[in-house]
């Protein structure tokens, strides 16, 4: 198959949706995926000699090894990925490692970095400067105690109603580390004798919440929701290993938007099949929350669904509103339950003032509580600057994976020594990039990550984007045999969204 795309439309899958569903997954060119592999394949062979070299001390190593005393013991370290950063990783690290100095913003700064090899650990400490907020006056920078303890204040309480009111549901529960959220929530609404069907490409965190939790887990493949409905079956069917008991609970994990594939999850096609089985659903919105839908209320207004149809609502707010920690809502019930049993409401230190404030402001504009139009016209301009980003790429024939209406937008680069060259060369005319290699993705498929906002300038984008296509000329990066679908040149219409809502 040479290029999948997959057309969801109301016309094909009755009423669940009311918009088009596109996106795009075109297949790594054959020649490109047989030279990358070679490259893999040479650093590896190199990798080997240059071990040798060293462990004869021809060759000096400067990364952290176990000392020599250590000889006897079992390795503390994996091997490969001792290898993997010996190797491959220290040659493109300064693609990593770089601290940024300012607000970031539409634009930023960054620190020149000059590591030399016998730098290889060396960190840059910076002093940054910030105006002092009245609430850190008032209240400090840390409660330094747990919600359940003295650490709740009344602005917890208030930037948790807002989100429930924000979202549509019951109530809310803040949470101090987005990671945790899921990690430490999880295995609170779920265990032994519970079935966890969770989505191939879901997030580390939602992965590890699973594993702890002591439920069975099987994996369903991205987006697939055949794989799901197959999964379902079979639970219902078939119940728990050996004692063919019923499953406690089905939780199906799956979240908006994917970050490493620009994907949206099919919503409507997955709230149909957790209804027709009785299943429960767990929706992480970290990077869909903010972004999607007419008034940024993520995936659930996206394809204008009910938030009572997600059993659980989990997002972050580190990214749309420009702070830290995250969020679980749904039923009153529920969040009375997390309150008691989950690690992270009873062990965690409760989220800082300063923090509280910044996502009170942030959501308050959002929802044009401010009193402005400001937060409804960034989520506007936000949609348009995507569309336009991702048009223009495909036009100058990159290979552009996800979701036409997702602001995470992947740009595959495939070859190891492109990951590096790529961010480098990006840098050197002053755009700075995120790439993502192996282990982060799978090994054929490296690939810069661009993340479009409102606060970008359609001159902007034109800037970035003329620079993106002179750096894919120098580095053969226009991997693309297909031409821009005229159905993907649709503008957002929100006049339309709204129109077929009703």
């Amino acid at each position: 198959m040479g290029f999948a795309l997959q057309v969801y439309h109301a016309a094909c899958n009755g009423e669940l949706y009311s918009r088009p569903f596109i996106e795009s997954f075109e297949e790594t060119p054959m020649l490109v995926a047989v030279l990358t592999y070679m490259g893999y394949g040479i650093l590896t062979i190199f990798g080997y000699l240059r071990d040798f070299m060293r462990e004869w001390k021809i060759e000096k190593c400067h990364i952290a090894r176990e000392r020599e005393e250590q000889k006897d013991f079992v390795p503390l370290y994996q091997d490969f990925e001792n290898f993997y950063t010996r190797n491959l990783y220290m040659r493109i690290r300064d693609s990593w490692n770089r601290p940024i100095c300012s607000v970031p913003g539409a634009t930023f700064d960054l620190v020149e970095r000059h590591l030399g090899p016998e730098q290889e650990n060396n960190t840059t400490s910076l002093t940054v400067l910030s105006p002092k907020m009245r609430v850190t006056v008032k209240f400090g920078v840390g409660m330094a105690s747990t919600r359940q303890e003295m650490g709740n204040l009344d602005r917890h309480e208030e930037l948790e109603k807002l989100v429930a009111s924000f979202l549509g549901v019951e109530s809310a529960m803040a949470f101090g580390m987005g990671f945790a959220t899921n990690s430490m929530n999880i295995p609170a609404l779920a265990g032994k004798g519970c079935l966890i069907l969770s989505d191939e490409l879901n997030h580390a965190s939602l992965v590890l919440g699973a594993r702890l939790s002591g439920s069975t887990i099987r994996v369903f493949k991205h987006n697939n929701m055949q794989s799901l409905e197959r999964l379902l079956r079979d639970a219902i069917v078939h119940g728990q290993p050996r004692t063919h008991r019923p499953w406690k609970k089905i939780l199906i994990l799956v979240e908006g938007i994917y970050s490493m594939e620009g994907s949206i999850i099919r919503l409507p096609e997955v709230i149909a099949l957790k209804k027709k089985y009785k299943a429960y659903l767990y929706l992480d919105e970290a990077h869909s929350i903010g972004a999607l839908g007419p008034y940024g209320r993520g995936v659930v207004e996206y394809f204008g669904l009910d938030s009572k149809d997600v059993d659980v609502m989990m997002g972050t707010f580190t990214k749309s509103f420009g702070a830290a920690g995250g969020y679980i809502a749904g039923r009153k019930d529920l969040i009375d339950y997390l309150l008691t049993h989950s690690h992270s409401a009873i062990y965690a230190t409760s989220m800082p003032l300063p923090v509280v404030e910044q996502i009170i402001t942030s959501m308050k504009c959002i929802m044009g509580k401010d009193g402005t139009t400001i937060g409804r016209s960034r989520i506007q301009r936000l949609a348009e600057n995507t569309v336009y980003f991702r048009r223009r790429l495909r036009e100058m024939g990159f290979i552009i994976y996800g979701n036409n209406d997702s602001p995470v937008v992947p740009m595959m680069l495939y070859m190891p020594a492109k990951i590096g060259a790529f961010g480098r060369e990006m840098l050197k005319r002053n755009i700075g990039v995120v790439v993502v290699g192996f282990p982060a993705t799978p090994i054929i498929e490296s690939r810069a990550r661009f993340c479009i906002s409102a606060a970008h300038t359609k001159e902007m984008l034109d800037r970035a984007l003329d620079v993106i296509s002179e750096v894919g000329d120098l580095l053969q990066l226009k991997y693309s045999r297909h031409k821009v679908l005229p159905s993907l040149d649709r503008p957002f219409d929100e006049t339309t969204y709204e129109e077929n809502k009703e």
